[in-house]
């Protein structure tokens, strides 16, 4: 098994000596994790119209409108599956969450759809994190799919749990025009530290 990326968030590295892979983490039951990720996410295209963009844009905000539409495709794409995986997995369908969790690995739309320039947009305008975390993300859909593959309930939960996580805190730091909670979150958090 190749050697697994670096979580973007905290620089750590997952165990994955399977079967005895055991998180340190404490398991979450899916459908709490998934109600935190996916209650925000189900305005993400309609959200456009209700925010007003700054002078001066960044990140995915700074994307041409084309390219900023594929984006969220993807991501509506990534939310269905993602919502897909919680009856799959209460009713043990390891099957469908194992092509569930590789249509996420290998993109819905945006690998099968991006032009090269359109390609080399997203390498030049997005900052790397958003690129590791977007790495980051695959990997543990990569995860999922191989802990589905071999029936493995605990890890299916966990590499679940770990991706909404990683949706939440690429959110919280590319898409808060999109999903302003994480923007209060953000701004309460740098009041505690200053």
């Amino acid at each position: 098994m190749p050697d697994s990326p670096a979580n973007p968030e905290t620089g750590t590295k997952l165990n994955h000596n399977f079967p005895n892979n055991k998180p340190e983490k404490q398991m979450k039951p899916p459908v709490h994790i998934a109600l935190f990720f996916l209650l925000p996410a189900t305005s993400y295209g309609g959200e456009q119209a209700k925010h007003t963009e700054p002078a001066h844009t960044t990140g995915v905000e700074a994307l041409s409108p084309d390219l900023r539409d594929l984006l969220s495709q993807e991501m509506q794409a990534l939310q269905k599956g993602m919502i897909s995986i919680i009856p799959a997995y209460g009713s043990g369908n390891w099957a469908e969450i194992e092509t569930t969790a590789r249509n996420m690995k290998n993109s819905y739309i945006l690998k099968k759809n991006l032009t090269q320039a359109q390609a080399k947009e997203l390498h030049t305008v997005l900052p790397q994190e958003f690129i590791e975390k977007d790495q980051w993300f695959h990997y543990l859909a990569g995860m999922l799919e191989h802990a589905a593959k071999n029936k493995k309930p605990e890890l299916i939960n966990f590499y679940f749990s770990e991706m909404n996580e990683s949706c939440a805190g690429c959110h919280s730091a590319f898409a808060t025009h999109k999903f302003p909670a994480f923007k209060q979150k953000q701004k309460e958090q740098d009041e505690h530290t200053h």
